[in-house]
């Protein structure tokens, strides 16, 4: 085997841009999105997926509110359970359809997962992630007094219901998951960043919230000591000086050089900034050489081979 590699799907590499997000849809974007995996598994390394649920739980949650007079609404740790079982469905029923196509005798299996966050966390304090459909202004004062929303507007579109994005600070089936790699299994997991839950007394439970996918990614890379951490975006490479025409596409950097390009602000909190912070932790946090590569997700086996992709080492 070449490595154990973490690979993070966007949750807008399944449903795009434009896109419904009908059943169709998905399932096309999914062959694609297998397809690049696949080609992992062909070159001899051990694979991790997971994924991201944005444009899925937003669905959910316009369900909820349409449906909500005529059978209850769920929370939104369910519908992150939710979203995570039908992605992992579509995943997996595609990368198994797509190795067995190859001889590839790989099982593939998907790990609803739980990750802890602290109730004390500040950012519960400070909602910054927007959820689910756009509301009028009307609605924004209803759902702000009735339900006790936190309402932001979003980009001239209407207002938003945004909700805590705690940091995961541990992986509750992480044992699970590591078994299941050593046993040479393809596992999904991690789904929409994890299902976000509070442990007190030894007893677990949900919380409304949504963990960002790059930093649950990076800590279940970190914790089943994964040699590469994929995280996959729009580009083929991380630049500085974005858009300026002195504009530097970037091949590998260091952990050194990446704090020194976040303390310049060259990585917006609502850009590249997370994934730079998830995959600078990754690689400092591993016990062992690890490497964490962004680039677009028809690049992963270039990245890998040091073709392309931006590289962050030690």
């Amino acid at each position: 085997m070449k490595g154990t590699v973490v690979v993070a799907v966007g949750g807008n590499a399944i449903i795009k841009n434009g896109q419904r997000g009908t059943l169709k849809e998905q399932s096309a974007n999914v062959q694609k999105v297998c397809a690049a995996i696949v080609e992992l598994v062909e070159k001899g390394y051990q694979v991790a997926v997971t994924h991201g649920n944005g444009p899925q739980v937003g669905n959910e949650l316009i369900k909820n509110e349409a449906g909500k007079i005529v059978v209850p609404p769920y929370s939104l740790d369910v519908c992150g359970a939710e979203t995570s079982g039908s992605i992992g469905y579509l995943l997996q029923q595609s990368l198994r359809n797509q190795l067995a196509a190859k001889k590839l005798d790989v099982n593939v299996v998907t790990v609803i997962t739980e990750c802890v966050v602290d109730k004390n966390d500040e950012r519960f304090q400070h909602p910054t992630k927007p959820i689910g459909p756009f509301y009028s202004e009307d609605d924004k004062e209803w759902l702000e007094q009735e339900k006790g929303y936190v309402m932001v507007e979003d980009s001239g579109r209407g207002f938003r219901r945004v909700v805590p994005s705690p940091k995961p600070l541990d992986i509750v089936e992480k044992d699970t998951i590591r078994g299941l790699i050593k046993d040479g299994n393809l596992v999904i997991c991690c789904g929409g960043g994890g299902i976000p839950v509070i442990r007190e007394n030894g007893i677990y439970k949900g919380v409304e919230a949504v963990i960002d996918k790059d930093y649950a990614s990076a800590l279940l890379a970190k914790e089943i000591e994964a040699d590469y951490l994929l995280l996959l975006t729009g580009v083929e490479k991380v630049a500085i000086n974005f858009g300026r025409p002195d504009m530097k596409e970037l091949d590998e950097i260091t952990l050194k050089e990446a704090d020194a390009y976040m303390a310049e602000g060259q990585f917006p909190a609502g850009s590249m900034g997370p994934k730079v912070d998830a995959a600078r932790l990754f690689v400092e946090g591993n016990r062992k050489p690890a490497t964490a590569i962004i680039t677009l997700i028809d690049k992963m086996k270039e990245a890998l081979e040091h073709e392309t992709g931006t590289r962050i080492v030690k």
